[in-house]
């Protein structure tokens, strides 16, 4: 065997060989460098992969928003001081120097109004200065102020009502880094990342920076990590607060890798669109947009250096810096970063002394994305949208709603129903309940929802769920067919007030009576119809047939309902929303318009995916004519009907038609009445079905006149195409100072003919003596007409029939 010969200096003492230590460690490293590699390069694939997924297109989950009206004005529009402010308020208007974006001065009538830009569903407005004039409760003149010359109409853009969020529940606004602020995006990254421009996702001389600034503070008053890692954390580690090796060494690749695929104006957006901000509920606040609608109820662009301070101070810690509930903790933070932005050169003395006398500026409340105020409105505009986006594939989708809801017209109403409720409670009146809609006569448009008397409330919406009988409301209806005869009716036709009986299918008789217990012979139809004479009506029903009422109410509202003699005084069971869509054909001057919420959806470049708004149908001329005269009889039954309290209420300059609506044991209160501009369908009752010993005119009405005592609305007048006006003493047409004679409306090509009228002669040419004193041997033919309206003071309403 040949011997193995060690030289003397790879032995030890005792001849044994020397180990190497040098190559083992060597070797050691080598094996454990080749095996992080091989764990290493997967893992850095998975990661990027998630950052591929996650930051590569920005793309995150996007609450869809929704948005009331763009506020319109125009010469001759309705509008008062307290209204419009109250419309810029909803917008988040500030008052101000009307010259920034977003800001009101108002001045001896003349409002200068710099509005801001934005998109609609016929396109993109942009941002303008303009000067509104309003006097007596109209818009006396729109002048632009850019353009120096006078405008026939400008909008404005639209307060956010609702938000819909996804499963993840963040509110988010994306913005651009342009949009952004130069001073916010220099004060961020002087307080929490002043090498941003140089490193490469993690700072080395920043670590080193933070530990000194923190060990001579004798507190943590600075963090190491970048703006990258802050990202990397809050997008693909979660919010955790937790600190672990294993979530940090993850944090330093994520940064890595976002540092190597993305450019430093990318990081930034995302940041500036991810960063965390604050908590309402299980809602998280995520951007700087947002945040800055959450704590200021301000735009970014609104912002002055206080807020820009105090919202980086923020990002350190929202719950612990909340302003609202540690107002001191914030001042400090927001004081260090002031100091931060003098430093650095953002702002000089002069401006950082300011900004710390300054206030915080925190709204009392969450700004706009608080939760959703008008959960009936939002609920109705569901269900409009449920048939193109399901539930699933609206919320979290990042498209914008354009509803048509007037903020103005939807907190008069719900303060009408909360103020006239309260009124109306009383120990022997169980807990009232209320539905309201409101539409725009012209458009056909609901502009304000109420579905509770707790108006905040989510749940049971009464202005579309609750089916009530609805009693006299379906009165007009009766006459409007009548009235779609011309040859055989008019408002002038006398019609049978006695009592009546109506012999039914299983030959059982109904013999219905009015509600005062009286019967009023022989009646104009426009009295029948103002006083809401049962007996009077069912003549009138039954002449028309209860089969074409039944056809008439499915054809204009949809519905359905039974055609049995009951249904002529409104045996039918309804919701305030389908009385809407009823009325609003005689609202709207006899145009057939469906009701609609949703004007349209945008996505979220702003594109239309689709729109709702459409032309009316036009019905026949003889329809609208009707239309015009049932308008004229619900104006009289206001004037001097069941509805004569809202001209007592002070509403008599508006000039409104309505009716008022009871049924059986003042189980149900309501009101339909209408404007030149607005209808307003009002219920009012309780969940229990009991008796509020109530009458349309004392419950329903009373909300109704609550809300129009507040709400511009122009006058009604009924359009005068085909109409004519005359003189009638009896069925013919005759002179205007004929005794007796009264002035109605006709179809214009069914005037009654023309009489001379028949005068008795005056007092010197009659023969006089005893038996002329007595009255014996006058001529009955030459007494005077009785045909003038009776004084006799109206009735309370109608009963519906027991059935």
């Amino acid at each position: 065997m040949a011997r193995i010969d060690y030289d003397e200096d790879d032995h030890d003492d005792d001849g044994s060989p020397r180990r190497d230590w040098r190559r083992t460690l060597l070797t050691w490293c080598l094996a454990a460098a080749g095996l992080g590699i091989g764990f290493l390069v997967p893992y850095m694939l998975y990661l990027n992969h998630q950052v591929d997924e996650r930051f590569g297109q920005l793309q995150w989950q996007l609450p869809t928003r929704v948005y009331a009206r763009p506020l319109a004005l125009a010469p001759g529009t309705a509008m008062d001081a307290a209204t419009l402010e109250l419309e810029l308020a909803a917008a988040g208007y500030r008052e101000g120097d009307g010259q920034r974006a977003g800001t009101w001065a108002a001045k001896d009538g003349a409002w200068t109004i710099a509005s801001r830009g934005f998109t609609d569903v016929a396109g993109a407005v942009a941002p303008s200065r303009v000067e509104v004039r309003i006097a007596k409760g109209t818009v006396a003149g729109v002048r632009d102020l850019v353009g120096e010359r006078d405008a026939e109409l400008v909008r404005l853009d639209p307060a956010r009502i609702a938000t819909l969020y996804g499963r993840q529940q963040e509110e988010r606004r994306l913005v651009r880094v342009a949009e952004v602020p130069q001073k916010l995006t220099d004060a961020l990254q002087a307080v929490e990342d002043r090498d941003f421009a140089h490193h490469h996702g993690i700072d080395m001389r920043g670590i080193v920076r933070a530990a000194w600034i923190n060990l001579k503070a004798g507190e943590a008053r600075q963090g190491a990590s970048t703006l990258t890692q802050q990202l990397a954390r809050s997008g693909l580690l979660g919010i955790g607060r937790e600190q672990t090796w294993s979530r940090k060494f993850n944090e330093i690749l994520y940064a890595l890798i976002i540092e190597a695929r993305h450019d430093k104006g990318v990081i930034l957006e995302a940041y500036l669109n991810q960063v965390y901000l604050g908590q309402r509920g299980n809602q998280a606040i995520r951007g700087v947009a947002a945040g800055s609608e959450y704590w200021f109820g301000r735009r970014l662009d609104d912002l002055g250096t206080e807020h820009v301070a105090l919202m980086v101070g923020i990002i350190r810690g929202p719950s612990y810096y909340d302003p609202r509930r540690h107002p001191e903790r914030a001042t400090t933070r927001r004081d260090f970063v002031l100091g931060e932005m003098l430093e650095t050169g953002l702002i000089d003395q002069a401006e950082h002394d300011r900004a710390v006398a300054a206030p915080l500026g925190v709204t009392a409340t969450p700004g706009s994305i608080a939760a959703n105020r008008f959960p009936a409105y939002v609920d109705l505009v569901r269900r409009h949208l449920a048939s193109d986006y399901p539930a699933d594939k609206l919320q979290g989708a990042g498209l914008a709603v354009m509803t048509s809801m007037s903020p103005s017209a939807q907190a008069y109403a719900e303060g009408a129903v909360t103020g006239t409720l309260e009124a109306l409670a009383s120990r022997n009146r169980p807990s009232l309940e209320a539905g309201l809609v409101v539409t725009d006569v012209h458009s056909g448009e609901v502009v304000a929802v109420v579905g509770s008397r707790d108006v905040d409330m989510p749940g049971f919406n009464r202005a579309v769920e609750a089916q009530r009988p609805v009693g006299s409301l379906l009165k007009p209806f009766v006459y409007l067919l009548a009235l779609a005869l011309p040859d055989r009716w008019s408002l002038a036709t006398l019609v049978d007030d006695s009592p009546v009986a109506v012999t039914l299918q299983n030959g059982k008789r109904w013999t219905p009576g009015n509600s005062d217990g009286k019967s009023h012979g022989s009646v104009r139809l426009i009295d029948a119809l103002a006083r809401s004479y049962n007996q009077a009506t069912v003549r009138v029903g039954m002449s028309v047939r209860p089969e074409r009422l039944a056809f008439l109410i499915r054809q204009l509202a949809g519905i359905e309902a039974v055609a049995n003699p009951a249904l002529i005084l409104g045996s039918v069971d309804q919701s305030p929303y389908a009385m809407a869509q009823l009325y609003q054909f005689l609202a709207s001057d006899g145009e057939i318009q469906p009701l609609y919420t949703v004007r349209g959806v945008l996505d979220s470049d702003g594109k239309l995916l689709s729109r709702y708004d459409k032309a009316p149908a036009q019905p026949d001329d003889r329809d609208r004519t009707a239309a015009r005269l049932v308008t004229l009889a619900l104006q009289q039954a206001v004037s001097s009907g069941t509805g004569r309290q809202l001209v007592n209420d002070g509403l008599g300059r508006l000039g409104a038609a309505g009716k008022t609506g009871t049924s059986n044991d003042g189980r149900d209160s309501w009101f339909a009445g209408w404007t030149g501009d607005h209808l307003a369908v009002v219920w009012v009752g309780n969940d229990q079905n009991e008796q509020t010993g109530l009458y349309g005119a004392t419950g329903a009405m009373r909300v109704w006149s609550a809300m129009f005592k507040r709400l511009p609305s122009a006058p009604l007048k009924v359009a005068g195409q085909g109409l004519d006006w005359s003189w009638v003493v009896g069925g013919h047409s005759t002179d205007a100072d004929c005794e007796g004679a009264r002035r109605f409306a006709f179809n214009a090509d069914f005037v009654p003919p023309w009489q001379p009228c028949v005068r008795e002669p005056p007092p010197e040419e009659r023969s006089g003596g005893w038996r002329d004193w007595f009255g014996f041997g006058r001529d009955p033919a030459t007494a005077p007409s009785s045909e003038a309206p009776s004084a006799q003071p109206s009735e309370p309403d109608s009963e519906t029939p027991r059935r």
